[in-house]
Parts: structure tokens; C-alpha cells; sequence
């Protein structure tokens, strides 16, 4: 069982550090208010320390090889995979999310993640030299940027934390890194055991709300800014870093649409579209949330997800057989209720869509029959445990809808149709698209968005590219 006497510090230059403030922060779990651990509550001051110990690492760090930043890299790999059991049951406690799911979903998902983007690190590929000019050849070299903040969110603390420090690092880069002030545990933890294995200032870790993220992206020595966040804070972001001309990553928000066809067998899909879509009480940015069905399967549809939500098991995140844990905080229990709350008369509840009394931030699996495609529970992100289902007329309505929104991060087609498929895939506006799946991903493909969902790639190569800078060299050596 997790100490709950936990006292956390800052990670700054290889040194555990109190916020300069003195502050500190009780952290509790969601599911029932039980407190995890202390965290120092930081500001401009800590950030500044941060950035300075990044920007003096930076200096050696940016010189090692490939070679040997993947040996750090996978040190790191194997040891999360060392503290794993304590590292998985913290992130349970912290996040709210079932201990069944972190340790193979995600803990060991971004162990996998560490271990490839250590590889990357020796493949970054550029243009073939040459002589472009007579009597001079080019050649082009990628390069770190410098210092890099990353900014991460609460629903994925470790893994998000995973896929800032990964790419950034394995290009020859250092961070500053803000773990989201709700979650803060995992992150911190892993930056206090990996000061045995990088040097001083490689990676930091500071906690802290939003003069921390203010101060990483109005500070001019760094030189890019990695965020996964909501809508808001990424615009906030985007117009803020323009004044020091820091490149931006942005993975926001989602709303995706999940279109199933007459022609699927539904006893193996919709178990698989209630897992996902309710998986983390559907606080994910890809969640399988907003699901389309034909006219012939509308009804089994509505009716299958219904016993899909019904049958998931609430409770102590701790137990194995725990399917669903809460929301993240009172905000986002108020957030997801107020969907509810204002739901459109032309929609209908058929499971949950109520607030669970007693401890902790609980809200019921739901599943709602939508009629109007404008409805706000079918346009806006809900980021909560519920799913509406829409019925469609045709293909091109189906497009239409699924298209209709201000997102652009994931969706999903379901249909056995090969053509239909890679012809619905082909026309959807989202980033990601699955065919007869959702929610899967691997470390050697992208992942990220386009329109409100943000710009940038996270894993794979061009995750590691992105944190990397292209110079041109030419050298001359004939008349």
C-alpha cells in the first residue's frame, strides 16, 4: 500500500527541492478525498532555477551521442519497470483509473515508448550530402533546440510526462517539466529516482499550477513548448510564446466520432466501443464518445451500449475487479453534470447520467439517444463517462456529422466493406482514424491532431523531429 505520509519535492539540477515559497500542497485521491502525498507548491522563482540548471546541462548534454543517450534512456525504461508495482498503485490512487488497467495500459505502454524513442535517438535521418554548387558540398545535420518546457496534463500523468521527456531527451535536448498540480505524484517520483541515472539538470521536475506553465512559456532561454491540455491553454499558449518565438506542440482536446456500418457483428464491437469510450471515465481526448450508427442498427446500438454501461464495476480503484474510477476533481464532476444538466429535449438518457453520492468525485456511466447533431452534448468534449449515439441516414451524412465538429484529433469507421472503409477514412478530418478498432497505439506511429486539437506529432520518428532543429552546412573546397 502507498505511504500516505509521501512527501514529495521538486527535482532541480539532480537536487530534491522545497517550492523557494516554503508552500506545500496536500495531494488526495479522487476516488475517496484519502490524501497521497505532500508537493511543494512552486512559482516564477522555482521555474527560474529550473530553466537555469536546463540551460548549463544543456551544454554537455547536447554533445553526447546517440549511442549514449539511449543508454539513459532505456536505464530510465528499466527502472520504471523496476518501481513499477509502486509507481502503477500511486498512479491509481492519484489519477482515480482501476490498478488493472495502469500497469499494463499505461505504465508499461510508455516503458515500451522510453525503450523507442531510445532507439530513435540513433536513427535521426536528414538529406543525402552532396555537391550541390561546384566546389562545395552541402550537408544537412539535425540539432537540439535547447531547453524545452513541457507542460502535461492530469488524465495520464506518467505517460504524458513519458512523452514530453522522451523525444525531447533522446534529441539531445533538456527539460523543465510541469506535472498537472491534481497529479503530480508519478512525475515526481520518477524525476527523484532518475537523478541516479542522468546528469544534473537534464531533467527537471517542478509542481505547481499556473504561474509555473506561465512562467515556462513566457521565459525567453526556452526554446520550445510541449503541451497536452485543453483548448484554451493551448491557444493561451500559442499567443503568448509568439513574443519570444518558442516553437509550440500542441495535443488538445478531441470529440470523436465513431461510425459503425450495418454490416459489423455488434456482440465484438460494442464491447470493445464501451471500453474505450468509458475507459478512464472518458476522460481522454480520443475516447470513443460520440458513436453514429445506421438506421438497421441504431436501436441494438443504443440498447447494446446501455448494457455495456450498465455492466461496468465502480469502485475501489485499488480492487482488481474495479472497471471505472471517478472523475478527476469536483470541477470536472460539476463540468460533466451540466452536460446533463442542459440536455437538449430531442435527447433521451438510457443508462446513468447522474452524480454517485458518497466520497469521492463519481459519476455514472451514461449513455444518451441524441437527435440533433448541434446539440452541445454531441458538439462540445464532454471529457467524462458519457456517450451519445446519433442515427444517420446515409455515408454522406455520416461524413458530414463526424466532420462537424471543431475537433480533429481521432475517429473510428466500423464496417467490413474494405472499399467503404478506405474510402470513410480517407474523408475524415481527424489526425488519427481506426478501421474496426479505436483507442490502439504503438510507439512507432504519430500520434496528434489538426484543427482545434492542435498541431504536432507525439511518438514515433517525427515526435523525435519535432524537438530537433535542421541545419544546412556547406563547405567549400575547389575554386
Amino acid at each position: 500500500m502507498a505511504d500516505s505520509g509521501l512527501r514529495l519535492r521538486n527535482s532541480i539540477g539532480g537536487v530534491l527541492e522545497e517550492a523557494a515559497s516554503g508552500q506545500r500542497a496536500s495531494v488526495t485521491s479522487p476516488a475517496d478525498g484519502r490524501e497521497i502525498a505532500t508537493v511543494p507548491v512552486s512559482a516564477a522563482a522555482d521555474v527560474d532555477r529550473a530553466v537555469a540548471a536546463a540551460e548549463k546541462a544543456f551544454e554537455s548534454w547536447s554533445q553526447t551521442t546517440p549511442k549514449q543517450r539511449q543508454a539513459y534512456l532505456l536505464a530510465l525504461a528499466d527502472l520504471l519497470a523496476d518501481h513499477g508495482d509502486e509507481l502503477a498503485e500511486l498512479e491509481a490512487l492519484d489519477a482515480g483509473k482501476p490498478i488493472s488497467v495502469v500497469r499494463p495500459e499505461e505504465l508499461d505502454h510508455g516503458i515500451d515508448n522510453l525503450r523507442f524513442f531510445a532507439g530513435a535517438a540513433r536513427v535521426l535521418e536528414g538529406r543525402a550530402a552532396g555537391e550541390y554548387l561546384p566546389g562545395r558540398t552541402s550537408w544537412i545535420r539535425r540539432e537540439p533546440l535547447g531547453v524545452v518546457g513541457g507542460i502535461a496534463p492530469w488524465n495520464y500523468p506518467i505517460l504524458m510526462a513519458i512523452w514530453k521527456l522522451g523525444p525531447a531527451l533522446a534529441a539531445g535536448n533538456t527539460l523543465v517539466l510541469k506535472p498537472a498540480p491534481s497529479t503530480p505524484v508519478t512525475t515526481l517520483l520518477m524525476a527523484e529516482l532518475a537523478r541516479e541515472i542522468f546528469p544534473p539538470g537534464v531533467l527537471n521536475v517542478v509542481s505547481g499550477g499556473d504561474e509555473v506553465g506561465q512562467a515556462i512559456v513566457t521565459d525567453p532561454r526556452i526554446a520550445m513548448v510541449s503541451l497536452t491540455g485543453s483548448v484554451e491553454t493551448g491557444k493561451w499558449i500559442a499567443r503568448n510564446a509568439a513574443d519570444t518565438l518558442k516553437r509550440v506542440h500542441l495535443e488538445l482536446g478531441g470529440n470523436a466520432p465513431v461510425i459503425i456500418f450495418d454490416d459489423v457483428d455488434l456482440d465484438e464491437v460494442l464491447p470493445t466501443i464501451a471500453e474505450v469510450g468509458f475507459y478512464n471515465a472518458g476522460q481522454d481526448c480520443t475516447a470513443a464518445t460520440r458513436v453514429m450508427a445506421s438506421p438497421k442498427r441504431y436501436d441494438e446500438v443504443v440498447s447494446g451500449l446501455a448494457a455495456q454501461a450498465k455492466g461496468l464495476t465502480l469502485g475501489d480503484v485499488l480492487a482488481p475487479g474495479t472497471t471505472m474510477g471517478p472523475v478527476n476533481s469536483d470541477g470536472q464532476l460539476r463540468r460533466v453534470s451540466g452536460f446533463l444538466d442542459r440536455l437538449d429535449s430531442g435527447s433521451e438518457v438510457v443508462a446513468g447520467g447522474a452524480v454517485r453520492d458518497g466520497a469521492g468525485y463519481w459519476f455514472e456511466p451514461t449513455v444518451v439517444a441524441a437527435s440533433d447533431p448541434r446539440a452541445e452534448i454531441v458538439q462540445r468534449e464532454v471529457f467524462g463517462p458519457v456517450m451519445t449515439v446519433q442515427r444517420f441516414a446515409t455515408e454522406e451524412q455520416a461524413l458530414t456529422w463526424a466532420n462537424s465538429t471543431p475537433y480533429g484529433l481521432s475517429a473510428s469507421v466500423w464496417t467490413n466493406d474494405v472499399k467503404r472503409a478506405l474510402r470513410v477514412s480517407r474523408r475524415l478530418q481527424f489526425g488519427v482514424v481506426w478501421i474496426n478498432d479505436h483507442m490502439s497505439q504503438v510507439s512507432e506511429m504519430p500520434h496528434g491532431g489538426i484543427k482545434d486539437s492542435g498541431y504536432g506529432k507525439d511518438l514515433s520518428m517525427y515526435a523525435v523531429e519535432e524537438y530537433t532543429t535542421v541545419k544546412h552546412v556547406m563547405a567549400k573546397w575547389g575554386d
